[in-house]
């Protein structure tokens, strides 16, 4: 596969990106930077590291797979001529990895003044942890969020590694290098982003801060307004094991859905608190009273605010995402379509995951200047992957 520079559609056409490849949350942050228009070049170790790479890994979309031994000093070198006409670097190694390296904020801005150097970590560059291992779970529990996960009153719940890793981690690395990005191009210099999973778990989760500030909230699950405890506001099971999602907040929207429900005459008082419970199992024995499906039927499309809960496998073929088109099938493989939407410079899935570190070491790294690729082949420095 040939790579030519510029040849995103998205807004971001144009920026040049160096990822040293991580795990997690910094390729997911470089997928979404590739997905908008920005040639992203991943430097990887040769072969590959755990829980990475293949043909079926959408967080290495849209982007080449460079294979440096990044031990060895022309690799090294070969960085650092990377860095020399990039915008933007992006690691997301524990804090010192990339200075041992030779590639620390110092080495590359000492090459590109105006680089944005991106580090995405969990703990973040300083504090106490800064040198200890973690992972999602681990980065959200101590920010009080993970605490109040949930409807299980005995135990909280993670929903995966979705808050952590890539709502208060890859989003904020990429909001804070575009903030950079805009600044550097205003005052002519770079920065380095310190993107900790600690702190913007913590910033996604202003709006719970907020309620504990204000003295009506509850520290405990299912007891508060958006996390099961308003009967209006939780999960329900249907008669063939599935379940709805039902957000009834505001008095119009639920004046509805119990009219659809068919409880509109027996529903007690949704503000009487003594009947909180007794609301909750006539909305419980109602929704088992028919499929899934049917009840789609009856909400499709209303302002009851329900939704069926589906399966990843299901969720594409859903006649409002199908409509949307929120998935595509692209390179033989049904994945997300890039997000946000523009429109004027659209952005459009470019370059399949790569099937192995390296294997585009040498159209790659061409494609940004460098001289003598097949030299650093054949020393060992860079690692092409046949076949």
């Amino acid at each position: 596969m040939t790579f030519e520079l510029g040849q995103g559609t998205g807004p971001l056409r144009g920026l040049k990106v160096v990822e040293i490849a991580g795990i997690g949350p910094s390729p997911h942050a470089c997928m979404i930077l590739a997905d908008l228009g920005a040639d992203v070049i991943r430097v990887e170790r040769p072969g590959g590291q755990m829980l990475t790479g293949g043909s079926h890994d959408l967080l290495n979309r849209g982007r080449p797979s460079v294979a440096l031994n990044l031990k060895d000093a022309a690799a090294v070198a070969t960085v650092l001529d990377l860095v020399e006409q990039a915008d933007v670097l992006v690691e997301g190694m524990r804090p010192g990895v990339a200075e041992r390296l030779g590639l620390g904020p110092e080495e590359c801005h000492a090459r590109n003044p105006r680089l944005v150097y991106g580090r995405m970590t969990g703990w973040g560059q300083d504090g106490p942890w800064s040198q200890a291992a973690g992972h999602d779970m681990n980065y959200i529990a101590i920010t009080g969020t993970l605490h109040g996960l949930g409807q299980v009153k005995e135990k909280p719940q993670f929903p995966t590694n979705l808050v952590g890793d890539f709502g208060g981690g890859s989003t904020y690395l990429v909001i804070g290098i575009l903030a950079a990005v805009f600044e550097a191009r205003l005052s002519g210099q770079g920065q380095v982003v310190d993107a900790a999973i600690v702190d913007g778990t913590a910033n996604l989760n202003a709006m719970t801060s907020a309620f504990l500030a204000g003295g009506g909230f509850k520290e405990e699950r299912a007891a508060n307004l958006l996390d099961g405890g308003a009967p209006y506001y939780d999960i329900y099971e249907t008669a063939d094991g599935e379940h709805m999602s039902v957000g009834a907040l505001e008095p119009q929207f639920y004046d509805l859905f119990v009219e659809l429900l068919g409880i509109k005459d027996t529903a007690p008082d949704r503000w009487d608190v003594a009947r909180t419970d007794e609301l909750r199992e006539l909305i419980t024995a109602t929704f088992k009273t028919r499929t899934r499906d049917e009840w789609c039927a009856i909400f499709d499309g209303t302002d009851a605010c329900v939704a069926p809960i589906l399966r990843m496998s299901e969720a594409q073929d859903h006649p409002h995402i199908k409509g949307r088109e929120v998935f595509v099938e692209h390179e033989g493989i049904v994945q997300p379509q890039p997000a946000p939407r523009f429109s004027r410079t659209k952005a459009t899935l470019s370059h399949p995951p790569a099937p192995g570190a390296g294997a585009h070491t040498r159209d790659a790294l061409t494609a940004w200047g460098i001289a003598d690729v097949d030299g650093l082949i054949e020393r060992g420095a860079a690692v092409q992957l046949e076949g």
